[in-house]
């Protein structure tokens, strides 16, 4: 054999085939069905319907439960081997042709909050079915083994990715949801087992990506009137109880300038809170969403408020950033209104959440090449995700939500942004299969 001939011979060895280069015509062209994405999106929302006509699911639920035997069979409809693992969550498994390569999983969560809306989750979870139906019936196999995951109690403690993702910590099977169930009982009311809810945990590497569609829960698209956001993380969240004390006394006998208002001194914080989180620059968010005044009568000076306070951002050091200078305010304030203010920090926070870079330009070229706009943004609320980056590289896909609305009966998304959200995760699912290694 010649060393011309062996060069060449070698060079073809380690060239990938054209076909696993190249898009084909037929991928190209695939879509999923509008009509019948739309139509599963009103089937799902009959679970849990109420005589006005809108929708609570919350998770663990009998509505929630029921619509569980739906969605197992539109999985087995669309050829995937389904189960359910310990945590609760639905999985559907449909084979690849390569042995070798890793998982591609995608989905997202249809529980719902107490009278919440039709989209929230459950726009990425039939979407995800859509894409594995559209691929069934279009005879198209990946390398990859794929999953669609359906994720139990998103709304109510993040159950599922966080049992996936190992992250699920003994204390939290102990915490009640809306519908009374604590989290481990819930487990085992939609088929899995608490006993043994740590073996549902994945291995970081086990999978090859993570993907997740979901309506963006806010109004930047819808605003402006774009299709597709390309979210460039999952913002953490820290919360704290705040408490500020006084002294409660009569409010016709004590003169202004001997009173100590700590109802006066919160109004200040809240004020402080927002002009702290302005002061830095960044996307950060700063809320006061909770305030109780003891002992709540008209003619008492409040001696006592609790109150909440949530940082978020895509930065831990910039949400301690914020915190750091409405601590140094709240010490300013307790000085001049006589009172002392304290902080005590909750333990149900959540940690930022970066997307993967790679799937990030898969799901922007996916979008460019389907004509469609995108933009790329920050999820400002939580997702499955968030803590499905620990253990995968992850992406998300964020459709408009009209007028910003969501966690409401009033939640919409149209037929053609939901199939707009699903193509691009089709054809980011098809371009991740073909290029990752």
């Amino acid at each position: 054999m010649s060393l011309k001939y062996l060069a060449l011979v070698l060079i073809l060895a380690y060239q990938p085939s054209f076909a696993q280069q190249t898009i084909s015509q037929s991928e190209k062209t695939l879509a999923v069905n509008q009509n019948r994405l739309e139509a599963s999106i009103f089937e799902l929302a009959k679970f849990g319907i109420k005589p006005n006509g809108e929708t609570s699911r919350v998770a663990f639920t009998d509505a929630d439960i029921a619509s569980r035997t739906y969605l197992i069979n539109l999985m087995k409809n669309a050829g995937l081997q389904v189960h359910i693992d310990f945590a609760g969550n639905i999985i559907g498994r449909r084979e690849g042709t390569d042995g070798t390569k890793k998982i591609i999983a995608f989905g997202s969560h249809t529980d719902t909050v107490p009278d919440g809306g039709n989209y929230d989750g459950c726009v990425g979870s039939l979407a995800a079915l859509e894409v594995a139906l559209t691929l069934n019936e279009n005879n198209i196999v990946t390398n990859h083994p794929l999953e669609v995951i359906i994720f139990s109690n998103e709304e109510g403690g993040l159950l599922g990715s966080r049992a996936l993702a190992g992250a699920l910590s003994p204390e939290a099977l102990l915490v009640k949801n809306n519908s009374g169930f604590t989290q481990g009982e819930g487990a085992n009311r939609l088929g899995g087992d608490v006993s043994k809810i740590e073996q549902a945990a994945r291995k970081k590497g086990e999978l090859a990506a993570f993907l997740e569609l979901h309506i963006e829960q806010g109004g930047i698209l819808y605003g402006e009137n774009i299709d597709i956001g390309v979210v460039e993380g999952i913002v953490g969240i820290k919360w704290w109880d705040v408490e500020i004390t006084g002294f409660a006394n009569h409010a016709g006998t004590t003169p202004m300038n001997m009173r100590k208002d700590a109802l006066l001194a919160a109004s200040k914080f809240i004020i402080a809170v927002n002009e702290v989180t302005n002061s830095i620059e960044g996307k950060q968010v700063g809320t006061v969403g909770r305030i109780s005044a003891d002992p709540g009568a008209p003619n008492v000076i409040p001696g006592k408020v609790l109150l909440s306070l949530e940082i978020r951002d895509l930065s831990s050091e910039r949400i301690m950033q914020v915190f750091n200078g409405i601590q140094k305010r709240a010490e300013e304030i307790a000085t001049e209104s006589n009172t002392t203010i304290s902080f005590h920090p909750i333990d149900a926070n959540a940690k930022p959440a970066l997307t993967d870079k790679t799937i990030q330009e898969a799901i922007a070229s996916s979008a460019n090449n389907l004509g469609l706009t995108l933009k790329q943004m920050q999820s400002g609320a939580g997702h499955d995700a968030q803590d499905m980056a620990l253990v995968a590289p992850a992406g998300m896909i964020f459709v408009p939500s009209k007028d910003g609305i969501s966690h409401s009966p009033k939640e919409f998304t149209s037929a053609k942004d939901m199939a707009n959200g699903a193509n691009v995760l089709l054809q980011t699912i098809l371009k991740l299969d073909r290029e990752l290694k």
